[in-house]
């Protein structure tokens, strides 16, 4: 029996039908490994078809070889001008820090104690978190990034309104409450008790609930005690399935700092070591002044290095070193790291990070950063049959790009003879422009075109407000 098929035009929303499929007829891209070590890691199908059922991939492959399979019914959405590709996963971001991005300052210590502390400093107010979250939330997926690992505020009350509005979307997102009882200001201070009581109560609350995930979140090093930190890892050990997030060796008046604070230790990642806080699922920010012990370390552990390059970039850190990691064998992540990083776009935070790789002397493929962002994200966050992928099986989180997005990019992408030259492209000259929609568990929960009316229509409105004043 011959499927019967209906072509949307582009933009058309799915209605329902005799099946509840959806299909995509695209360029499809997906990896199966990382393509700096496996020669076919990068799946491309430049006639695809992606096939969703009930928030599920149901299959990913080329059109000719998938079309028989659809069901009766089902509805084609036509994106063959377009790329699919997984869900973004920006696995370092601080969504109370989204009204201070673009904050100037001479270092990272100073910007904290200017501009970060008095802004976390509301999170208490929970109507005031719920707004941020709400367009935080709208802001990712605008970008593409359907997934990831939040920082909050030492307030439960922060991670609660983020939880709320991402389970609310049907997100899989992952944060947590920040944990900080010493130098900050006293506003913004837990103690160790406190603190292990209120990730409890989140851990219990929230993690594994629908697609939401906890993380536990030591601020970094000097911001707790070791009593808080010998906590965090009771914690860990006792929920060996949440995250850890934390932020290492990202300045240099930050590693002085640590080692005057913890004397006896061997390094800066050797704290967090000894409380038990390096294993599967701990991620770490920046990692830029780690030694090849330390790098080792973090091979041998799974734990993750969140590289933040307009983070790095913005606050003049220094530079990711991609060789030294790799050699070691440490799981690598990209990440944005706002507000200190300057830009919500995975695109932008590839664009950056190519080129503190060049600074480097290493060269990363366009191929190989959206890896990263995607499947290599989502694998070294022990996430990957779930999230990052277009296998059959995962849940249905992905991005439709345009490669016609300006006027720039389109003139780039008419004249591109590979896949890398396309990737290279949206990485270089792309931004929230490029994202055309982004899905979560098989539905739209951005379309570009949709949210500039919006936009739009809202100005119009304040225009007539100010005129009637």
């Amino acid at each position: 029996m011959t499927a019967s098929v209906h072509t949307a035009q582009a933009g058309t929303p799915a209605t329902a039908g005799p099946s509840a499929q959806t299909a995509f007829r695209a360029q499809l891209l997906t990896f199966h490994g990382d393509p700096a070590h496996a020669p076919h890691g990068a799946v491309y199908h430049e006639d695809g078809l992606l096939i969703v059922e009930d928030g599920r991939v149901v299959a990913a492959d080329a059109y000719a070889a998938l079309a028989a399979r659809l069901a009766p019914g089902t509805r084609i959405e036509d994106r063959r001008d377009k790329l699919i590709v997984p869900g973004f996963i920006d696995t370092h971001i601080h969504y109370p820090q989204t009204d201070m991005i673009a904050s100037p300052a001479p270092g990272l210590l100073p910007w904290l104690d200017t501009y970060t502390f008095p802004t976390e400093r509301r999170f208490g107010e929970s109507a005031h978190a719920r707004e941020t979250a709400s367009f935080f939330v709208d802001e990712l997926l605008a970008c593409g990034t359907t997934t990831a690992l939040v920082y909050c505020t030492v307030h439960k009350e922060s991670a609660e309104a983020l939880f709320a509005e991402s389970d609310a979307r049907n997100l899989r997102m992952i944060a947590g409450k920040v944990l900080m009882d010493r130098n900050c200001p006293e506003f913004l201070r837990d103690t160790a008790q406190s603190g292990y009581d209120d990730s409890a109560e989140l851990i219990k609350r929230w993690h594994n609930r629908g697609r939401q995930m906890y993380a536990l979140t030591p601020r970094f090093a000097p911001t707790s005690t070791e009593a808080q930190l010998e906590a965090c890892g009771a914690l860990a050990r006792a929920h060996p399935d949440i995250f850890i997030q934390s932020h290492v060796a990202e300045n240099t008046d930050e590693v002085k700092w640590v080692a005057d604070l913890f004397p006896g230790h061997r390094s800066y990642l050797d704290v967090y070591d000894r409380y038990d806080l390096l294993r599967r699922r701990a991620v770490y920010g920046h990692c830029i002044y780690l030694d090849d012990e330390d790098r080792k370390r973090m091979a041998q552990t799974g734990a993750v290095a969140s590289h933040c390059p307009t983070s790095n970039l913005f606050l003049g850190s220094g530079l990711f070193d991609f060789d030294k990691a790799d050699s070691a064998g440490m799981p690598i992540a990209l990440a944005t790291d706002v507000g200190g990083g300057t830009s919500f776009s995975m695109l932008q935070t590839m664009n950056e990070a190519h080129k503190v790789a060049r600074l480097g002397g290493h060269h990363l493929t366009a191929t190989r950063m959206f890896y990263l962002a995607t499947a290599g994200a989502a694998e070294a966050l022990d996430l990957g049959d779930k999230v990052g992928t277009l296998r059959s099986g995962a849940e249905a989180d992905f991005v439709v790009l345009d490669p016609q997005a300006t006027p720039l990019l389109a003139r780039r992408t008419a004249r591109r003879e590979s896949l890398e030259e396309l990737l290279f492209a949206f990485a270089l000259l792309g931004d929230d422009r490029a994202v055309y929609e982004t899905y979560a568990a098989g539905q739209c929960v951005h379309r570009r075109d949709d949210a500039r009316k919006h936009v739009a229509g809202t100005r119009v409105e304040r225009a007539a407000r100010v005129l009637a004043d």
